[in-house]
């Protein structure tokens, strides 16, 4: 089981992606299509003052059952470690362990 505090953390992230998620895209629109050089690094600026967390790519997959950060399937959004013991117990369907 993960920590509280980074499962909190997470959470905290995602509330900031979704806040800032509408203004991020308009300024990276407008830096796309501006072809003014110094319009387009007010435009960079502008977006460097918007909170470091609020970008999609701090965001990380965590397991919903232990918070697992590490050794994530996105198919199932668990971790391998959850992803195993469900399997032996026939909680998911399709799933089932290979012999050859």
């Amino acid at each position: 089981m993960a920590k509280k505090s980074s499962i909190q953390k997470e959470m905290k992230k995602g509330k900031l992606i979704e806040k800032y998620n509408k203004k991020r895209l308009e300024i990276k629109q407008q830096i796309k299509s501006v072809n003014n050089f110094k319009q387009q690094i007010y435009l960079q600026k502008q977006l460097q003052t918007l909170p470091r967390n609020s970008s999609k790519i701090r965001l990380r997959n965590r397991c919903w059952l232990t918070g697992r950060s590490r050794g994530f399937y996105r198919h199932f959004g668990i971790s391998r470690h959850v992803l195993r013991e469900l399997s032996h117990q026939c909680l998911l369907p399709g799933v089932r362990k290979s012999s050859w």
